[in-house]
């Protein structure tokens, strides 16, 4: 039963033993205790080789040996689990152990604890942790056991006395068969030695992710790609489904699950986060299940196979489709707002595979490098009420207004808060110089993002990114496309199916937008 080893120590002596050993350690560290007896198998030997000695315990001693142990469930060295089984063919002895019947015609009897194996969940798990899977589902003589086990700390194995445990006793189950226990009255004993723990659903959104990228991962499935945030987008949805709206008015769902997921957004610190996170008392204990999400991407690989790659919309379509039949959404309103949710995941995405071909567009460092010079120039000048040369005619100019509320806009300046930003650059411009240092727009990261727009709005007419989708494209605009399609692969993850189809959706979003503003 891996005992402590100090329980070899006489109850006589103890408290004296304990003084003298306790004196030698360090001010606030925790006091060493002695517990409890020996089991009845390691005190039969004990007390054999007493009687061999005269009582002489220091000889007796002489037979120990202490071993470190390394805890292991598959090994069930210091850690047991218990899981309900068929009422007939359930037995306590389970648990507490059984007699060893060859051994009885050895030693004569079936009390000689040499008779008896100690080899149930609470004796392997002594000194470790023992965990009952669906605890309540079990037949009310196991739950019995339990009573003792936590209160007293002690177990009472078949014709044997009462035995010492030291073990946390861990159980699960779900929320209903734990109402059923509050309701029971008879259980009132079990009841008042619960300490119930709420275990909710994962609601940040990197670590969901990890759930399906063990699954659905290259080395799984070596005969399907699967597409840059396909399995993102997925868990991103599952998260929003457990999440609680927030009471403040200008924070939405998927602002909440971003900043859940370490992202910041002005006016919320760590304290906001938490704040928000006790404010959502149910949060996580109601909404999509991981289960439901593997099944559907499962789903989703098996019906898609002929395609060659797996991408977000078949697995928003098969997510959707399934919500039908989904066991657990009781009423019409919880579906229309799984619904909705999708929807949002759905622009979620279109914004991100977006970005993607931004970025695979005015992935020209050198030509970003131009622009941002351009740009800080002509703040410069403004900034001084100075006037700027222009390098073709050579002529003084004022600052090029335009210009730089074409750059600002990308990210949301407004025309209030344009001196605000350009000062705000041009002094954090200045504190670099004086420290030595060059200024580099990837520092800025709201200045990099907005020179990538202006970069991407710039040559995306010269790519004409709107004729992919005609399929009447010039051999000139073909190799851009070409190029734009390899940095998505080599940069982004992509495959030559989904990269094609980014571009392709990406182009009839920006088609749209031309015929929305025509």
């Amino acid at each position: 039963m891996h005992e402590e080893p100090l329980k070899l120590v006489p109850i006589e002596v103890r408290e004296q033993l304990l003084e003298k050993i306790n004196k030698t350690r360090p001010d606030g560290t925790n006091k060493i205790k002695i517990k409890g007896l020996l089991n009845p198998a390691d005190r039969y030997i004990y007390a054999q080789y007493m009687e061999k000695y005269d009582g002489d315990w220091t000889k007796v001693m002489n037979h120990v040996r202490v071993k470190r142990l390394l805890l292991s469930e598959q090994d069930r060295i210091g850690i047991g689990t218990f899981q309900p089984k068929d009422e007939k063919n359930q037995d306590s002895t389970e648990l507490t152990g059984d007699i060893n019947y060859r051994k009885i015609a050895l030693y004569g009897s079936d009390s000689d604890p040499r008779a008896f194996n100690f080899d149930g969940e609470f004796n392997i798990a002594n000194r470790g942790i023992v965990e009952f899977i669906e605890m309540l589902k079990l037949d009310v003589a196991f739950l019995y056991d339990l009573l003792g086990a936590s209160q007293e700390q002690s177990i009472k194995p078949k014709k044997f006395a009462q035995t010492d445990i030291d073990e946390v006793i861990l159980g699960h189950t779900n929320e209903p068969e734990f109402r059923k226990l509050q309701n029971n009255e008879f259980m009132e004993a079990l009841r008042d030695r619960t300490v119930k723990i709420d275990i909710p659903y994962i609601t940040r959104l990197d670590n969901e992710v990890k759930i399906y990228k063990r699954d659905f991962n290259a080395d799984k499935i070596p005969h399907m790609h699967v597409a840059p945030h396909t399995v993102d987008m997925a868990a991103l949805w599952s998260v929003l489904t457990r999440l609680e709206e927030p009471k403040k008015s200008d924070l939405t769902l998927l602002q909440k699950l971003k900043l859940y997921n370490g992202k910041t957004l002005p006016g919320y610190n760590e304290d906001n986060v938490k704040e928000l996170r006790k404010e959502a008392v149910r949060e996580g204990l109601e909404g999509v299940s991981p289960r439901y999400i593997q099944d559907k991407i499962s789903n989703a690989l098996v019906k898609n196979s002929h395609a060659g790659c797996l991408n977000p919309f078949m697995v928003f379509n098969e997510l959707e489709a399934g919500l039908k039949h989904h066991s657990l959404i009781n009423n019409s309103e919880q579906l229309e707002k799984y619904k909705e949710l999708l929807a949002v995941a759905r622009q979620e995405y279109e914004d991100i595979v977006k970005n993607d071909v931004q970025k695979a567009i005015s992935v020209d460092e050198n030509a970003i490098q131009t622009l941002c010079s351009n740009y800080i120039d002509n703040v410069k000048a403004y900034t001084q009420r100075e006037k700027i040369r222009n390098k073709y005619s050579n002529r003084l100019e004022d600052a090029d207004e335009r210009f730089m509320r074409s750059i600002e806009e990308k990210i949301d300046i407004a025309e209030s808060r344009k001196d605000d930003f350009r000062r705000e650059i041009m002094n954090y411009i200045g504190a670099l110089a004086i420290e030595g240092k060059q200024f580099d727009y990837k520092m800025n990261e709201r200045l990099h993002r907005a020179l990538e727009l202006k970069l991407f709005e710039d040559q995306k007419d010269t790519i004409k990114l709107k004729t992919i989708i005609s399929k009447v494209v010039d051999k000139d605009t073909q190799e851009k496309i070409d190029v734009v399609k390899a940095r998505l692969i080599k940069n982004h993850g992509y495959c030559e199916i989904c990269a094609t189809d980014a571009l392709n959706f990406v182009a009839s979003i920006f088609a749209k937008g031309d015929s929305a503003q025509a």
